[in-house]
């Protein structure tokens, strides 16, 4: 009898307890594809660093910036990964109230690679010629800026439309004369085109200054649920810290995930994103208001915006907890 009572009293007390809170579902789509500059969302995942934030997350394919700026605007997506240019452009001209919650390249990884062979050398070199990019891309939408900076002629050089999978085949093939590539993606190209040599001129070598891929969300997520950007964001920066001290196992975890991605090229990515993602005296994903109104600077110096833009319109400050 005693220990019937004691069981039917256990009973009682789960009966009376709250049910555990179920986890929120949300999802981020990237900016292009699934590549080790992505992992650290897959480490973050596979090491529970979500789930202890009581978060449920889905990893979206992205086609570009731009395609991942909408779709986190019509609620295709709860998060983007894109480009702070690209988010000043669609605020400006499409009106569209995305905002950053945090930075993760906090330096300009933007590129244009083409084969030595095609003679292609300095920036003046593009006119005449066909660069690759997916259409939504930020490479080609900051190209205006770039051309300026670098006194080129943007209206000679052609852009061909392509998605980022097949960027590699196309310059290697020698189908295009160049293709636009974040600096993470250079260990990709180099592979592809082995044993062929590689030339990259970069935004940066012509002296832009900039922001460029960070999380973002729309305002009314960030209003309405600030707790939950909160608990997205440091759990992805938990992921981040843990990919970029250790390159080869966050590489073989995004392939156990996508088997696709070759484990060697996705840990050379994350190399390349040691550098992008330093800032130096700023904790990592943290947002400096002085370089989103440079970042804003540079967008507005190579386009005409039909709204102006602010550096408070273009970011959520205290989502890092920094």
């Amino acid at each position: 009898m005693t220990r019937l009572l004691a069981l039917l009293a256990t009973l009682a007390i789960h009966a009376c307890a709250p049910a555990a809170s179920a986890q929120d579902k949300v999802s981020i789509v990237t900016d292009a594809g699934f590549n080790g500059r992505h992992a650290y969302y897959f480490v973050a995942i596979e090491r529970g660093y979500y789930k202890a934030a009581n978060l449920d997350v889905r990893v979206v394919r992205g086609q570009g910036s731009v395609d991942a700026i909408k779709q986190v605007a019509a609620g295709t997506a709860t998060f983007g990964f894109a480009d702070a240019g690209s988010v000043v452009l669609t605020r400006a001209n499409d009106n569209i109230p995305v905002q950053l919650v945090a930075i993760i390249y906090a330096r300009a990884p933007h590129a244009i690679y083409a084969l030595k062979e095609s003679g292609i050398t300095r920036p003046k070199d593009l006119e005449g010629r066909k660069i690759a990019n997916p259409a939504g891309g930020a490479i080609p939408k900051l190209f205006p800026a770039y051309a300026k900076a670098a006194g080129i002629d943007e209206a000679k050089v052609t852009w061909v439309v392509a998605s980022s999978e097949a960027l590699p085949g196309l310059l290697a093939l020698g189908r295009v004369d160049a293709v636009g590539q974040f600096t993470v993606g250079e260990s990709l190209l180099k592979k592809h085109a082995a044993p062929k040599e590689l030339v990259r001129l970069t935004y940066a070598d012509a002296g832009l200054d900039f922001y460029s891929n960070g999380i973002v969300a729309t305002e009314a997520t960030i209003k309405s649920n600030p707790d939950l950007v909160k608990r997205f964001v440091a759990a992805t920066l938990r992921g981040l810290k843990d990919t970029l001290s250790a390159p080869t196992e966050a590489a073989a975890i995004l392939n156990k995930q996508h088997r696709e991605v070759d484990p060697e090229i996705a840990a050379g990515e994350i190399e390349a994103l040691k550098y992008l993602a330093d800032a130096p005296g700023q904790p990592l994903g943290a947002i400096d208001p002085k370089r989103v109104a440079r970042t804003i600077e540079v967008v507005a110096g190579a386009f005409e915006l039909k709204s102006p833009v602010k550096p408070e319109d273009m970011y959520a400050p205290g989502m890092t907890g920094n």
